[in-house]
């Protein structure tokens, strides 16, 4: 139907095996491994049962020393808690020379199988988790990351693997198609076959997408580059194609149009309110809303569709920064216990400054956009009390207990390592333009150039290091201060050097995110609490609160002010009748016991960032032009 549209598999016919790095696990030294007497080629054969969910698999290789072990990953990279992969598989059996054999269990993702010869390994998997991380089967997706079912013998990391995928029940799956970044061998037009790995690594690292999904394909640089769509959905293709196309040229131009790759695909889920990502070396796993996309006729950038952009923007730079440039912690561990670095912020952080920056410099948004997306990340900072508690190292060091398990203390506590990080980037940024004469594209491509180009692994405080060598500063305050330390970011002071006004106000409402608001008022109270979405539930008590002071509590429903009835449509109202300093009562469940206590509304803080364009001229305006552009 449009010009764009081909299959996948012309893709691959025309694009080959996709780029590697040859090392066992990412781009440093790999850890040592047991030397277990696996020689043969490690094969998997798949085949999925969508109506139980359960994908079967086979996996096959020749052992001809003592009894191997096998292992299965605990995390996924990129996303930093352990979920053991290992509980989702049923009904695991061994076979040597085609004769059971036993299996004796070393802990939760690792075991031996009792005997030499050739090895046959017989299970299932659960698949039924709706994200990027894991692994989805259904009569209408298929989706699997190699992390979820793919056992690896020991010492076999770097040997060859060969991949089967069968293909459905074309009655229960009707045209279903097959898209994944693994180099095929012996595929159909419909992309299910024989796909080939040069490593564990690699094998994990491409995931699986089946549907009968559409598909787009787009050159960029001339790479070709496509754009999976899973799910019910009326897109307008070109447009996506377009601008994708025009995030990602803007991205490699950073980078010196390095790496060279055969391919690169967007697989992505399309639900009702779904949003996320998952970055891989070739390829990445995104998650979108229906409604964020574009259909044909529909212009403008509404708000769903510049934060897909985002999303894309985000998981693609990815390639480089994480993928690439990769801290040694990460790449030298083999995913079977955590990796902690302090170093997290400048891999998720430094990618979401970079990734809203990304759309102003192609040229899909402007600057007063790019200012408020930079004010709504600021007033993320601003609401969360945590941030006056947990240094960003911190956050980066424990994201393996905090980020990924987040509870009703959590805004308390803990600050957000990908917002933060995103700020305290923007004043590193910021600090480096207005004392040298280098910026933070300068420091990227220095790490690129060092570490992720040579496929090596970034110590702790690989960029700290990078920043202060190239601009000939001393930053060691700086980082101090914004990274082991809880005070406050310096945004407006380094924002007006740039012809920026930087200003806090209270709330407009509920839907107030920050950046320039149209509401004409903003609210008289506030109790200092926060609702789950469309409930009368408390999410969050805020440390140092009305709530706090009356005794609520994270998981209390709230049913009455002063005796009357609350709920999530009049909540607003409620709190706009009451008085600051005025007491009331509050009543409200926990558990099955009704309370009350008589709370005190306060005046709502500023807590709400407004960034705008100053009139200025003469220094402060070129270097805003030098760093927004004209």
């Amino acid at each position: 139907m449009f010009r764009f549209l081909v299959s996948l598999r012309t893709v691959l016919q025309r694009a080959g095996s996709p780029a590697r790095s040859g090392r066992r696990y990412h781009h440093a030294s790999p850890p040592p491994v047991s030397r277990e007497p696996v020689l043969s080629t490690i094969r998997y054969q798949v085949s999925a049962d969508p109506a139980a969910h359960r994908y079967h698999v086979t996996v096959q290789f020749d052992c001809p020393g003592t009894a191997p072990l096998l292992r299965l990953p605990n995390w996924i990279r990129g996303s930093y808690l352990v979920r053991d992969f290992a509980k989702h598989v049923q009904g695991l059996k061994a076979f040597v020379d085609d004769r059971p054999a036993a299996i004796t269990r070393l802990d939760k993702g690792r075991f031996r199988v009792e005997g030499q010869g050739r090895i046959r390994l017989e299970y299932a998997v659960h698949a039924l988790d709706n994200s990027v991380r894991k692994a989805w089967l259904d009569t209408r997706r298929g989706f699997f990351n190699g992390s979820s079912l793919f056992y690896c013998p020991a010492g076999a990391e770097t040997a060859g693997f060969e991949l089967q995928i069968e293909r459905p029940d074309s009655a229960l799956c009707p045209g279903w198609k097959l898209a994944t970044a693994l180099a095929p061998v012996d595929v159909a037009d419909d992309g299910f076959g024989v796909y080939r790995a040069d490593s564990y690594e690699e094998l994990i690292d491409c995931p699986v997408e089946m549907a009968a999904y559409q598909s787009i394909v787009f050159d960029v640089d001339g790479i070709p580059h496509s754009l999976i769509l899973s799910g019910r959905c009326e897109p307008d293709l070109p447009r996506l194609a377009a601008d994708i196309a025009k995030v990602c040229h803007v991205q490699r131009e950073l980078f010196g149009q390095q790496p060279h790759m055969a391919q690169y695909l967007f697989l992505t889920q399309v639900t009702g309110n779904g949003y996320g990502g998952l970055e891989h070396r070739t390829s990445t796993a995104l998650v979108t809303a229906r409604d964020a996309l574009p259909r044909p006729g529909q212009s403008g950038l509404r708000k769903g569709y510049r934060g897909f952009l985002g999303l894309v923007s985000h998981e693609y730079f990815h390639l480089w920064n994480v993928k690439r440039i990769t801290a040694a912690r990460f790449a030298d561990n083999d995913l079977s216990a955590e990796a902690y670095s302090e170093d997290l912020w400048a891999y998720e952080g430094v990618t979401s400054y970079y990734d809203d920056l990304m759309l102003l410099r192609a040229g899909l948004i402007d600057a007063p956009v790019y200012l408020d997306l930079l004010a709504e990340a600021a007033t993320r900072l601003q609401r969360t009390p945590g941030r006056t508690v947990q240094t960003l190292a911190e956050a980066s060091f424990e994201t393996w207990i905090k980020h990924y398990q987040p509870d009703e203390q959590t805004p308390n506590a803990a600050v957000n390592y990908y917002v933060k990080g995103a700020l305290a980037t923007l004043c590193l940024d910021l600090w480096l333009r207005l004392h040298s004469s280098v910026t933070m594209d300068d420091v990227m491509r220095a790490l690129w150039t060092r570490y992720g180009a040579q496929d090596i692994g970034v110590p702790e405080g690989g960029l700290e290091a990078v920043a202060a060598e190239i601009s000939g500063l001393d930053l060691k305050p700086q980082f101090d201060a914004w990274l082991r330390g809880t005070t406050e970011l310096p945004l407006a002071e380094l924002l007006a050097a740039f012809g920026i006004t930087a200003s806090l106000r209270p709330s407009a409402g509920a839907s107030d995110e920050g950046g320039r608001s149209d509401a004409r008022s903003s609210p008289a109270t506030t109790l200092g609490l926060s609702l789950r979405a469309g409930d009368v539930t408390i999410a969050t008590v805020f440390s140092g609160s009305p709530a706090e002071a009356a005794g609520l509590a994270g998981g209390d429903q709230l049913v009455a002010i002063d005796g009357l009835k609350i709920t999530a449509g009049n909540w607003a109202l409620r709190l706009e009748a009451l008085h600051p300093g005025a007491p009331v009562s509050l009543s409200w469940f926990r558990g099955d016991e009704l309370m009350s206590a008589p709370i005190t509304p306060a005046v709502p803080a500023a807590d709400t960032w407004t960034l705008t364009l100053a009139d200025v001229d003469g220094e402060p305006l070129a270097r805003r032009q030098a760093w927004l552009g004209a």
